[in-house]
């Protein structure tokens, strides 16, 4: 193994901890207000555009706006990235924030049941993110 392939991998480990932080932020972003049976899944061996899927779904649409907003705020917050591409903010029915190395997908719960996205992606590792550390909002993360 050369001092070169080393670093690669060192820096590719770094980068998929980058991922799994904003990703486990996003989970706790989306738990914070009220995200039904929010999961992250680690899809990167599986589908090679990305590396992990937030599944979250809120109870109407009022819900899964303010959940995908709160997504958005704590990952910058956190020192992540800002999503590459929105989709589905008007209809609220699925708000899919796509960050490139992570997808987050915010449901209304009809529609999460309806396309059952978990079942999809059975094969694919669960992430922990719930290390009972307390959900807070963005808001209070700017508090100093």
């Amino acid at each position: 193994m050369t001092a070169r392939s080393s670093q690669s991998e060192q820096d590719l480990a770094a980068g998929l901890a980058d991922v799994r932080s904003w990703a486990t932020t996003a989970a706790r972003a989306a738990a914070s207000k009220g995200g039904n049976e929010t999961i992250v899944l680690e899809v990167g061996q599986i589908l090679a555009i990305t590396e992990a899927f937030v599944i979250t779904s809120g109870t109407n649409h009022r819900q899964v706006r303010t959940i995908a907003e709160e997504i958005e705020a704590q990952v910058k917050a956190g020192g992540g990235p800002s999503p590459l591409r929105l989709e589905g903010v008007q209809q609220a029915e699925w708000i899919l924030l796509d960050y490139g190395d992570f997808v987050a997908h915010v449901f209304l719960d009809e529609t999460r049941e309806y396309y059952d996205l978990e079942r999809l992606w059975a094969d694919a590792p669960r992430i922990e993110w719930d290390d009972g550390a307390p959900a807070r909002d963005a808001a209070a993360l700017a508090q100093p």
